[in-house]
Order: C-alpha cells, then structure tokens, then sequence
C-alpha cells in the first residue's frame, strides 16, 4: 500500500490541486477535497497539508468543516481572515458558517459542478 502520509509527495500534491480546483465563491468541505483528490476518508488528512501549507497562492479560504463552519476559534486572526476572504468572494457567512447543501444532485453527470455546489 502506498504511504499517505503528509510527507509523501503525491497524496500531498493531489490534495493541493483539490483545493486550487475550488472556484472562487464556492467552497468544500474537508472530506470533499480528499475525495476528490482520491483520498476518500483522509479529511483530517487535508487538514494538516493546510496547516503546513506555505503557498500563499493557495485559496485555503475556500476549504470548510462538513457542516459549513469555519474550523478556527470564532475571533481568532484565522477566523476573522477566512471570513473576510469568503465574503470578499460573495460568499454569505453567517456567524462563522457557510450554508453547505446536505446533498448534491447529480447535475447531468458534471462531476465538478455537483462537488463544488455552484450558487
């Protein structure tokens, strides 16, 4: 079996993709980002490849808990940043929480489209 740990290029680089794949005012989830890396099951996965993550670039706004909420204290700098970038993307965020559909529907077969729930 492959090794999936943080420090193996591959799974590393494939959830890295994930993220940047997010268009802008659409968010996801922890998880949906594993799956859609190929990951399935390794959200907390994603999470330390964002905590370690130096780019910048990287839109890690755009990555949320599964239930919609921001995974920083409230209050804290981190909190206060991801929400400020959000709703410069149009994103509506209520009290520390995105509105996350519960399911997604097919969307005549657009993979991309239906994981990353377009508004």
């Amino acid at each position: 079996m492959a090794d999936l740990s943080p420090t193996d290029p591959a799974p590393v680089e494939r959830i890295l993709a994930a993220i940047r794949a997010i268009p802008p005012g659409q968010v996801a989830g922890y998880g949906h980002v594993a799956r859609r890396a190929g990951l399935p099951g390794r959200a907390r996965m994603v999470a330390r490849v964002l905590r370690e993550n130096s780019d910048a670039n990287l839109p890690w706004h755009r990555v949320l808990r599964s239930d919609g909420r921001i995974a920083f204290p409230p209050g804290s700098k981190g909190f206060r940043e991801q929400s400020q970038r959000l709703r410069a993307e149009g994103v509506d965020v209520r009290a520390g929480r995105v509105r996350i559909a519960e399911s997604v529907p097919d969307l005549d077969g657009d993979l991309d489209a239906a994981l990353w729930r377009p508004r």
